[in-house]
């Protein structure tokens, strides 16, 4: 294995993988039909592992996971339906993976939105939290024999340095109170997915599910969809005011999900915020880098899981 002391923002998903054998590994991405989701499952499947791909367009997905089997040589790529808006959707997708699949080793839930307008998942909640956070939520909490009877096994929650933008606010998760923002309003979901992180391996350490959040850097992807000329010019004007907001490849942006799922120097770690393929400090004033302590703290991740769980009407003892 060569060296890997030198991880850094240019990193690439085949430099995080190189000499690392995945052929016995069963990995599932979300939203894995365009940019950094894409970009995962075709690195994990190069290096052997047998990859789902869940999709909201199952025509788009089986696009994707044909050219991955083309490119890579690796027949074990499948595409499933899933919709994270949708507690329905997302019932049905686990008790459809679960049927077909008895273990699970890596899951990396790329999938979010990001700074769309004022919305509401299929079940009435505001549409960012909904969808990157209590589906994710749901999803993998579903998910949990699979990953049980995978351990030792890992889970990837993608976030973002976004987080630095809000809390989770217990007192108006919804935006019923206060007016709109959708920068706030995506800042909170980023750092809901964290605060699962924390919670979650918290939970599972001990039955060898380690569990980690990312930040993948800022990749011009389809996760903009949303933005408009306004927004693109804020981020300019941050990016300015900081000094290294320097765009990454998409194969940079996805190499530190990938770092998190499968880097040997994290034995025996979870619960923690990676960055430019390596652990972040903690950092409560920058802008530029590191996680807020508000996101790792366990008795406000308790608090998330225990709403959670009772917003998607389902408890889970693991």
């Amino acid at each position: 294995m060569s060296d890997r002391s030198n991880f850094g923002h240019d990193t690439t998903t085949d430099q995080v993988l190189e000499g690392i054998d995945l052929t016995e590994a069963r990995a599932l991405v979300t939203g894995a039909t365009a940019g950094l989701g894409v970009e995962t499952a075709r690195t994990l499947a190069a290096h052997g592992a047998a990859v789902t791909l869940t999709a909201r367009n199952m025509a788009r997905g089986e696009e994707v996971a044909a050219h991955i089997r083309e490119t890579t040589g690796n027949q074990a790529v499948d595409v499933m339906e899933l919709e994270l808006g949708s507690l329905a959707s997302i019932r049905a997708f686990t008790d459809n993976y679960l049927a077909h699949h008895d273990s699970l080793n890596i899951l990396v839930n790329n999938a979010g939105i990001m700074a769309c307008s004022e919305g509401r998942t299929a079940d009435g909640f505001e549409l960012q939290f909904g969808t990157n956070h209590l589906g994710h939520f749901l999803m993998t909490n579903r998910l949990l024999p699979a990953l049980l009877a995978g351990a030792p096994s890992r889970v990837v929650a993608l976030s973002s340095r976004a987080h630095h933008m809000s809390p989770v606010d217990f007192d108006d998760l919804d935006f019923s109170r206060r007016g709109y923002n959708k920068w706030v309003a995506y800042g909170q979901s980023k750092t809901a997915n964290i605060l699962f992180a924390v919670a979650l391996d918290a939970r599972l350490r001990d039955r060898g599910v380690r569990v980690y959040a990312v930040h993948p850097g800022v990749i011009e992807t389809e996760l903009g969809r949303h933005m408009d000329e306004e927004d693109r010019a804020l981020i300019n004007a941050r990016a300015e005011q900081i000094g290294n907001w320097t765009l990454k490849s998409t194969a940079a942006g996805a190499a530190t999900s990938v770092y998190a799922a499968t880097a040997p120097e994290l034995e025996g770690q979870g619960g923690v915020y990676l960055e430019d393929c390596g652990v972040a400090p903690i950092e409560n004033e920058s802008t530029s880098h590191g996680v807020r302590a508000y996101a790792l703290e366990l008795s406000t991740a308790e608090r998330l899981w225990e709403v959670s769980e009772q917003l998607v009407g389902e408890s889970f003892s693991a």
